[in-house]
């Protein structure tokens, strides 16, 4: 571990490194992410740095329009014109430690618009635990709450909100799954990604063979009053709680926008019913701490 990496562990089983503090270009969009991540038989579910989308970092939060500034990464989608290099990219930049352990990790960090400006505080915590009742599966859980200067709303937008057609409301948490054979996406109601992309569902389920030939699955959950699901298979192989799917957000003046998702990672193919029960597994417990 260095001071600009930590790592997360599951019963001393490193499952996640998290990088706090990437050298980056900054059209990259530099900000803390999670890669690699691993189920706890050894295969890895991110990717970073792709070659088609270079700015995908992982697991991560990132949104491509904070009142007007990329931080995303790559091109900006400007009404239209269509994507645009601009010189708009900020940094969600790390300021202090809360927590660090093998199993939490907590901090402070701001989103800095290009010239360093504040444009939100944000507090996050990263849970790792083992999922009880469920042989070898693990959970990771994100919890965060970014807060709004006092003095102004701060509006958050994606591709879709500025006037990207097909269902590009992307920007939110981001999961960049690794390489995929055969990746298959469905809630409790839909299948596939044509589907599900742009759901409300309470759950969302992503897997497939991954790196090595380990098949995988991956259950989120927690998406926000206003979220969406924001789903690609075909393009590449990726899941967001998008928070500006189809209509932008704002964070209120002074006021914050809390989130809580949770990831549960599982070594096979799971059905609808076995996807459904480990969303729900561990609620209750989550539920009284």
């Amino acid at each position: 571990m260095t001071a600009d990496e930590a790592v997360l562990s599951v019963d001393a089983t490193p499952v996640a490194s998290y990088v706090i503090e990437p050298d980056l270009d900054p059209r990259h969009g530099p900000r803390p992410y999670l890669h690699p991540v691993r189920t706890l038989g050894g295969t890895p579910v991110t990717d970073t740095l792709p070659a088609d989308h270079v700015w995908h970092l992982g697991a991560s939060l990132a949104v491509q329009d904070v009142d007007g500034t990329n931080l995303w990464g790559g091109r900006t989608y400007v009404r239209d014109a269509g994507y645009t290099w601009r010189d708009d990219h900020g940094r969600i930049a790390h300021t202090d430690w809360l927590h660090r352990d093998a199993d939490r990790l907590a901090h402070r960090l701001q989103w800095r618009d290009r010239s360093g400006g504040v444009l939100l505080t944000e507090q996050r915590q990263l849970t790792a635990t083992r999922l009880a009742g469920v042989p070898g599966a693990w959970r990771l859980t994100v919890d965060y709450t970014l807060t709004a200067p006092a003095g102004s709303d701060v509006h958050l937008g994606s591709p879709a909100t500025n006037g990207r057609p097909g269902g590009a409301g992307y920007g939110g948490f981001f999961w960049r799954c690794a390489p995929t054979v055969d990746p298959v996406t469905f809630t409790a109601e839909a299948e596939g990604e044509e589907r599900v992309n742009g759901s409300a569902a309470p759950w969302l389920a992503f897997g497939g063979t991954g790196p090595g030939g380990g098949a995988y699955t991956l259950v989120f959950s927690g998406l926000g009053p206003g979220d969406r699901w924001f789903v690609r298979t075909a393009m590449y192989p990726g899941v967001c709680v998008a928070f500006a799917f189809d209509r932008p957000a704002v964070v209120p003046a002074g006021g914050s926008r809390v989130g809580h998702h949770r990831i549960t990672l599982v070594d096979t193919l799971v059905d609808r019913d076995t996807a459904a029960m480990l969303a729900a597994a561990g609620q209750y417990e989550e539920g009284r701490r």
